[in-house]
């Protein structure tokens, strides 16, 4: 094992310890959204500052539930600009994305800011770097790691069309994971 996936896993390692801390053992408790998206989340609503692809979404900052009501599933990847196996990760979700656009809408939050992983400079600096041009953008809810039970980084949820949740993953996700669960989204 070379020394840079060493410590790539041990930052994951460290950055999991650090992000379970956090949680203190709250559950999230499932939203009902109001009629006018007609989605009812099983997980919180959050607002959303869009970073990049707001021709996508529609809008400069909008709801999750304005997103799941679009009647795409939603591959929502929470991930920070200093966090080295959100990093790693982001291609190979720029790839899965221009391959299955159609099917799912991709969203990254940056969430770096509210745990000391980047400021929102610094994340916009990281879409740019590594060519990401998915719809990306960030919230300023500081309760995301306990409403969203985020237990390690990154984090993925899997959001069907009527706003369920089929699958939370922690940690990172290679392209042939990421398209399996793709798989599985899309089938439920």
């Amino acid at each position: 094992m070379t020394m840079r996936r060493k410590m790539l896993l041990a930052a994951c390692a460290l950055g999991a310890l650090a992000l379970a801390g956090c949680n203190g053992g709250a559950e999230a408790t499932p939203t009902s959204v109001s009629s006018a998206t007609g989605v009812n989340l099983e997980v919180p609503d959050m607002e959303i500052s869009i970073y990049q692809g707001a021709d996508v979404l529609g809008g400069e900052t909008l709801a999750l539930s304005e997103v799941v009501a679009l009647g795409q599933p939603v591959v929502l990847n929470f991930w920070a600009a200093l966090c080295p196996p959100c990093r790693a990760e982001m291609p190979e979700f720029q790839r899965v994305y221009d391959e299955r656009e159609a099917e799912v809408l991709v969203l990254g939050i940056d969430i770096g800011p509210q745990q000391f992983l980047g400021s929102r400079e610094e994340g916009r600096a990281l879409l740019a770097d590594l060519g990401v041009h998915y719809p990306a953008g960030t919230t300023f809810n500081e309760s995301i790691i306990r409403d969203y039970e985020i237990l390690g980084m990154p984090t993925t949820l899997f959001i069907a069309t009527d706003g369920s949740l089929v699958r939370s993953w922690s940690g990172l996700l290679s392209e042939d994971k990421l398209n399996e669960l793709i798989d599985e989204l899309v089938a439920a």
